[in-house]
Order: C-alpha cells, then sequence, then structure tokens
C-alpha cells in the first residue's frame, strides 16, 4: 500500500515466536505433563532429534498426542555413536550441526512462528536441546517445560527407591574413562549410571571394583514397549541399547 502524503506512515511489526524446550519424559506417553501436552497442540513447528533414517525417541512419545505431518520439523544427527565423542571430526560436525539447526529454527522464530523442540527425559538434564537454546536464548523468547527424567522413570518401573536419608546421588554418563567411573562411585551413596550402550562392560566392571555390582539394578527401555529389569549381576551379556542406565540404590537413614 502506498503512503498517502501528509499521513504518518504505519509499518507493520510480526512478533517473534517462542522457542520452547518440551521435555517428552521416559518413554510413556502417559507421563506427559499437562503443559507439555498444551504446547505440542498449538505450536506450529514440532522440531525432533534423530538417527539418519529413523525417527527420533521423543516423536514416537508424541505420537499418541501429534499426527500432523506438516508440522514437523526433523534434525538429523551426522553422527550418533559412529565417532567417540572427544574425536575431533565429531566435535566439528556436531558443532556445525547445531549451527545450522539453530539457523533453521532461527527463521521461523523470527517470522512469528512458535518452536517446540521435542526433548527425551527433561530438556535440561543431558538434552540436546540445550545446544540450541545457547544459540538461540539472547535472541528469542524461550519457555522450557520440565519433564519426568528418564532415571526417575527407570527407578519407578524397578520399584527401587533410589535415595533414603541423607544418602548422596551420583548422576554418572558411562562414556566416563573407567577411573573415574570407579572413584566416583566409591565415593557415593547412590547412583544412577547413563549413556549405557557399548560402555557396559566399563561400567561393569567399575561398580565390581567400587564394590556395588551386588547391588546394581540393570534397566532397559524403562517405562517403554520392551522393557527390562534385571539384576545387573544377572545380565549374562554386555549388549545395551542407548536407552538404559544402572541403578544403584542407596542404603541410608530409614526411621
Amino acid at each position: 500500500m502506498e503512503a498517502v502524503a501528509g499521513e504518518p506512515t504505519v509499518l507493520a511489526t510480526v512478533s517473534t515466536g517462542t522457542l520452547y524446550g518440551v521435555g517428552m519424559g521416559p518413554g510413556d506417553p502417559e507421563y506427559l505433563t499437562l503443559k507439555a501436552l498444551r504446547v505440542l497442540e498449538r505450536a506450529p513447528i514440532l522440531v525432533h532429534f534423530c538417527k539418519k533414517g529413523r525417527r527420533g525417541n521423543a516423536r514416537t512419545i508424541a505420537d499418541a498426542v501429534v499426527c500432523d505431518p506438516a508440522r514437523e520439523c526433523p534434525l538429523v544427527y551426522p553422527y550418533t555413536i559412529e565417532l567417540p565423542p572427544g574425536h575431533g571430526d565429531y566435535v566439528a560436525a556436531l558443532a556445525a550441526f547445531y549451527d545450522d539447526a539453530a539457523g533453521r529454527l532461527a527463521d521461523h522464530l523470527g517470522a512469528g512462528r512458535d518452536v517446540a523442540i521435542l526433548s527425551e527425559g527433561d530438556p535440561f538434564f543431558y538434552g540436546s536441546f540445550m545446544h540450541l537454546w545457547r544459540r538461540l536464548k539472547d535472541r528469542f523468547p524461550v519457555e522450557v517445560v520440565p519433564g519426568v527424567t528418564g532415571m526417575s522413570g527407570c527407578w519407578t518401573r524397578a520399584g527401587t527407591p533410589i535415595t533414603w536419608g541423607d544418602d548422596v546421588l551420583t548422576v554418572l554418563p558411562a562414556t566416563l574413562p573407567h577411573a573415574a567411573l570407579a572413584e566416583r562411585l566409591r565415593g557415593t551413596d547412590a547412583a544412577v549410571v547413563m549413556k549405557l550402550g557399548r560402555h557396559l562392560p566399563k561400567v561393569r566392571a567399575a561398580l565390581s571394583e567400587a564394590g556395588l555390582l551386588d547391588r546394581a539394578v540393570y534397566v532397559e527401555r524403562g517405562t517403554m514397549a520392551g522393557e527390562k529389569v534385571i539384576p545387573l549381576a544377572g545380565k549374562p551379556d554386555d549388549e545395551a541399547p542407548y536407552f538404559s542406565m544402572v541403578l544403584v540404590p542407596g542404603e541410608g537413614r530409614r526411621p
């Protein structure tokens, strides 16, 4: 529309969208919060991380409440387990991946479209969401919707209270070196070891060295289809998917 002489020019303004980090819980969609459900129902862009040729677990959880391919925005990792996390090629590729993803999402947010990033468990607990949050938080409004953590879902399904009285809980990624795992396990009352995968033999050895193997519980796909819960000492092999963990319940004060 052309401006009319003598009249003030009115500039159209577009409000930026909000970036949501949505905690999807440990696997069972019934653990979704009401707030997460509301965001999933209304956000025009639904983002999920995934491996090439596969759907992300967070997106699978959302199947119970979302069926709208037009809103989906998959972000395909360049690597998952093909290289160790400390490898130079892995670090460079992941940095470029997150930079590119942040640029794509910034286009949506700048155009006024809300973006919801679906995150397994809780977005601020070992979540890939955090890498995009760090790149976008100073440019756009952000709201994080907390979720039930994977470890909470696992110890609940295992029927294993994790801490008693004054127990100190330590959460460890299985990617740590053997010596670091054993040292931290020796210095705690209760533990959760996450991101098992191919690291299970190392974790088993560290638990044995720390004198905790007999208390350790192995949980695979907790709250999901195909769930397994067994004492780690009784597990006959060293096979473990990414969505598995080891729990070491505390034995603290019990009045």
